[in-house]
């Protein structure tokens, strides 16, 4: 028997990966009266003469779509110039990722378009986020980047034009393939096949994300919401069920007034919030 974990599935065929050698399994009909489906990610005990997969091993989180599990980081790109930045979509996407229990990391993409004026708010933009705790990212910052996702399943997301193929290509100059390339490498081609894969860019396993940027916030509670913002947990207010909007004697409001929580993330809140509620 051999540990190892699921890379590629096609329908009932799984790959596993496992002392450096991809096994062609199927799963034991056990699952199926278990009701458990393996998934991309999943760690499993195979056996490796019949090429079945035995166990699988407790999971530290599961995405729907796509369906994939055990992930490291949430990888978001976000672009500054052409599409402009978008301070609601970028929080939107870190509160989406810490309600799906993966640390979110932030790549800012398209600096280099940035007039000098507009740079000296990019910087303060970036030391906010990495204030609150977040991983931040750019183009001088690539190799750190690259040393810091090593070893580690990657789901990539941002808006449509913000630069993901982009980002692998300058992770991995060597591969000598074109943008449009990438993408389908990573799944994203209109006419690929569908299925969910991880794939290794230079010791990075990044899977691709079909759906995950979506944004929809339907079935999350106002209380999650609240919770998916890190800076407001340092703050205890009088109201236990405070959510910072309208109630009286509120340590976030009043740590708003003093410049320490930063507008933007609270109008995205507010903003995110409306959209529960409706």
């Amino acid at each position: 028997m051999l540990k190892g974990i699921i890379v590629k599935n096609i329908s009932n065929a799984y790959t596993v990966l496992a002392n450096n050698q991809r096994i062609n399994c199927t799963p034991r009909g056990k699952f199926r009266n278990e009701k458990k489906t393996p998934l991309v990610g999943d760690e499993c005990i195979i056996d490796e003469q019949n090429k079945y997969i035995l166990e699988l091993l407790p999971r530290k989180n599961e995405l729907k779509r796509p369906s994939v599990c055990n992930v490291d980081f949430c990888l978001i790109v976000t672009s500054m110039k052409s599409p402009d930045y978008n301070a609601l979509l970028l929080d939107k996407e870190i509160s989406l990722s810490l309600l799906s229990e993966i640390p979110p990391v932030l790549y800012f993409s398209k600096v280099d378009l940035l007039t000098k004026e507009e740079k000296e708010k990019y910087f303060l933009l970036k030391k906010m986020y990495r204030d609150i705790g977040f991983p931040v990212f750019d183009a001088e910052t690539i190799k750190e980047l690259c040393d810091f996702l090593q070893k580690k399943i990657v789901v990539l997301t941002g808006q449509t034009g913000a630069g993901k193929s982009t980002l692998i290509k300058k992770i991995a100059p060597e591969l000598d393939i074109k943008t449009n390339e990438i993408s389908k490498a990573l799944n994203r081609g209109k006419h690929t096949t569908r299925h969910t894969e991880i794939y290794d860019v230079l010791g990075i396993w990044f899977c691709d994300t079909p759906g995950f940027s979506s944004l929809n916030l339907d079935g999350y509670t106002k209380e999650e919401i609240k919770n998916s913002f890190p800076e407001f947990q340092e703050y205890t207010c009088k109201f236990r069920d405070c959510i910072h909007i309208k109630e009286q004697s509120c340590a976030v409001k009043e740590a708003l007034e003093k410049g320490v929580i930063n507008q933007s993330r609270y109008e995205s809140y507010k903003k995110m919030l409306s959209e529960v509620e409706k």
